[in-house]
């Protein structure tokens, strides 16, 4: 006979599937080396099989974002698989992707007239065999939309990650994350002058079956690594209590 919490944990792993999280095999190999971001998503792993939404509010929040996102296909296309880039208005510097070890011979970039456009070649991007990744950058995506894509997702096993530039285009949508990346001021490397590692603020605003939080995160030469509050310039923590 079952015990109590035997049951409960089944009916928690149960509602996980009636979500749409589908563990993959061997989930230890596919962490994506977030630190305890990961451990916020259910099983403690980044989901590879969901939509992932990044919110941008200003022009600084787009490159941040756009780093962050270059730092995930570095992990997700490793293997030597490739990436369909897709945009309406794209100003991304293709080679700035080398300092996040992404080769940019391995991304296919669309550029579309409209958002309609955009979610359909990335619709059809996520049903492709051979992607580690598809990226779109789009204003808006309704209710239906999301779960289009969400469908497409989970058959082929491909992330999906959309950065959506209008908040004010915002609405809800079966997305498994929905993340906002902001930049941060570089730390100093052992007193060097000059510019320091890419460092974000990273923040989990929603995640389905998860825990939300706020991360710093910085960029060293070719991992994420976690930044202690000790780590964190005084003109961050200043502005943050400003």
């Amino acid at each position: 006979m079952e015990t109590k919490l035997e049951m409960l944990n089944k009916l928690r792993q149960d509602m996980l599937l009636w979500q749409g999280f589908k563990p993959a095999e061997g989930e230890v190999a596919a962490r994506v080396g977030l630190g305890e971001i990961e451990a916020a998503f259910p099983g403690g792993v980044f989901p590879r099989k969901g939509i992932h939404e990044f919110i941008c509010e200003t022009p600084d929040q787009v490159a941040a974002t756009d780093g962050f996102v270059a730092g995930l296909l570095s992990v997700l296309m490793a293997e030597g698989t490739g990436c369909v880039w897709i945009s309406t208005s794209r100003r991304l510097f293709p080679p700035s992707l080398a300092a996040f070890n992404v080769e940019t011979d391995q991304i296919i970039f669309v550029d579309v007239r409209s958002d309609r456009e955009a979610l359909w070649v990335m619709e059809e991007a996520l049903r492709c065999d051979g992607l580690a990744a598809v990226v779109a950058e789009v204003d808006g995506l309704s209710l239906v939309e999301s779960r289009r894509l969400q469908l497409a997702v989970e058959r082929q096993g491909i992330p999906g990650l959309i950065i959506r530039k209008d908040p004010q285009k915002l609405v809800a949508g079966v997305s498994t994350a929905r993340w906002k990346i902001a930049p941060l001021p570089s730390g100093d490397e052992d007193g060097m002058p000059g510019v320091g590692f890419p460092r974000w603020q990273v923040q989990l605003l929603k995640v389905r079956s998860g825990n939300p939080g706020s991360w710093t995160l910085e960029w060293e030469a070719d991992r994420f690594l976690q930044v202690t509050k000790e780590q964190v310039p005084f003109q961050t923590v200043h502005e943050k209590v400003g």
